[in-house]
């Protein structure tokens, strides 16, 4: 099944998608194939290594001086650049009419994503809206700095408003001053982000979707929010989340039908940003990864199964 959806990507990346019109309804039909039929750009076939929830959790979080450890920050494409660190994904979107940043991270890590900010030349106060992944303190406890910082809007999804309700770094209460909804849009300058739920890691994780153009191509951008399993959530008979797995397939579900050139993630690990960044200016753009995008749904859920598994046997024992 990953082979034929790393075949559609690579239709894609190769431009037949639009020089030969491939619609939708054909590249589902190529995923839905069964196996038999994998021999098909047989090329294109890569066993998943059989991971769990815990070796990616160690894989998106790195050491502890990861996450506070400045990455270069660089351009990706177009109007979006990277200002996280060595584990955690922030980005800036820039526009006209001012700019956009996606996670603030930590508070300890606002100023080293404001130092970013500004190697790259642009003015942190010249941040208008400030939006996250998820209401995880690694990824949006740094809201009221970043906002006092800049005097920028906080825009929140609906289903993180709780969890940023307890995220109250220093005793600041969290500042929150738009909320949207799954599917609604927001909008700066020429920019527009599209707000997808993508829940199971969290109630309100939201993977945003953008579009940019490079070469006079447009490209399709999704930032993921997370698709991973942390290693102490309970799957099998959650009294607390009793939908859990449904939200995680949900997710799976959506973002294998987005149509994404770029993936990018709120751990830069979840994009191989370490193997992709010495590639910059050595070619073609080595984010534009299709088939990098699917890898990473189905490696996240494959672990999601084997630790649903693990746990729905460890009940049944323990009866």
């Amino acid at each position: 099944m990953f082979a034929l959806k790393k075949c559609v990507a690579i239709l894609d990346r190769l431009n037949m998608g639009k020089s030969m019109a491939i619609t939708q309804k054909i590249k589902f039909f190529l995923i839905s194939l069964s196996m038999a039929f994998s021999g098909v750009c047989a090329f294109a076939q890569e066993p998943l290594p059989r991971l769990l929830p815990d070796d990616l959790f160690r894989r998106n979080i790195g050491s502890e001086g990861q996450l506070d450890t400045q990455f270069p920050p660089h351009k990706i494409i177009d109007n979006i650049y990277y200002v996280g660190t060595e584990s955690l994904g922030s980005f800036l979107i820039t526009t006209d009419q001012g700019h956009i940043l996606v996670n603030s991270d930590f508070e300890r890590t606002v100023p080293t994503i404001k130092d970013s900010v500004e190697q790259l030349g642009f003015a942190f106060e010249d941040i208008e809206i400030i939006i996250g992944s998820h209401e995880h303190g690694d990824h949006m406890e740094g809201d009221a700095l970043a906002k006092e910082l800049s005097g920028a809007q906080v825009i929140a999804v609906a289903e993180q408003v709780p969890g940023l309700a307890h995220m109250r770094p220093g005793g600041k209460p969290h500042p929150i001053d738009q909320v949207i909804i799954d599917g609604e849009q927001i909008s700066l300058g020429n920019e527009v982000l599209t707000a997808h739920l993508t829940p199971g890691h969290s109630n309100g994780c939201t993977s945003w979707e953008l579009t940019v153009s490079e070469g006079g191509r447009d490209y399709q951008v999704v930032i993921i929010c997370s698709v991973g399993v942390n290693p102490y959530y309970q799957l099998w008979n959650n009294p607390e989340r009793p939908n859990i797995v449904a939200l995680y397939e949900s997710s799976y579900a959506k973002l294998r039908g987005l149509d994404v050139d770029i993936p990018l993630g709120s751990h830069p690990s979840m994009y191989k940003l370490a193997e992709k960044y010495p590639l910059i200016g050595q070619g073609k753009n080595p984010f534009i990864d299709p088939e990098g995008y699917f890898y990473e749904i189905d490696i996240n859920e494959q672990a999601m199964r084997l630790r649903l598994e693990e746990q729905r046997l460890a009940a049944k024992q323990a009866q």
